[in-house]
């Protein structure tokens, strides 16, 4: 069997960035599970994965545009502090989920001035190239009711 559309696949996974740094990785007994062609990982991954075998093993690395997208300076923007509740911890580096036109995004703190505080709202890797190192542990073919739901339903588990 090889990974298609509908197909819930079992991937062990390292993924670095252009330095060689662990950015993640799935643990040793737990592998990432998902159905393919259903969006839930980067597209470049997903076309990287398109059939293959389970037990294959590989490297591939994706472009930001087939990853998180490229940095956009638009997503970058100043606010008031009072944007921020009162008693936020907020310093560079600070990370929050913030609602938008998009739905919930996640912003990075980058600069505080005095009553200004600068927030970036592209995603932490946009803009890098993911080293992905892939091994492909199981596959098998997902069941009409996963297909549903969106997602692999482990060993017995089912919603009722």
């Amino acid at each position: 069997m090889q990974i298609a559309n509908e197909t819930a696949v079992w991937l062990q996974y390292t993924l670095r960035n252009d330095a060689g740094e662990i950015l993640d990785a799935s643990e040793d007994n737990e592998p990432l599970v998902y159905i393919h062609g259903q969006g839930d990982i980067v597209p470049g991954l997903e076309k990287a994965l398109e059939g293959k075998a389970a037990g294959t093993k590989f490297k591939v690395t994706v472009s930001p545009e087939e990853g998180y997208g490229v940095r956009s300076n638009t997503k970058v923007q100043t606010v008031p502090r009072t944007a921020f509740e009162d008693d936020a911890e907020i310093e560079p580096g600070t990370q929050f989920q913030a609602e938008g036109p998009d739905g919930v995004s996640i912003v990075t703190v980058v600069e505080i001035a005095d009553d200004e505080v600068t927030i970036d709202a592209n995603h932490p890797l946009a803009g890098e190239n993911l080293h992905f190192e892939i091994e492909v542990v199981k596959l098998r073919a997902a069941t009409p009711e996963e297909l549903e739901h969106g997602h692999v339903h482990e060993g017995g588990h089912h919603h009722h």
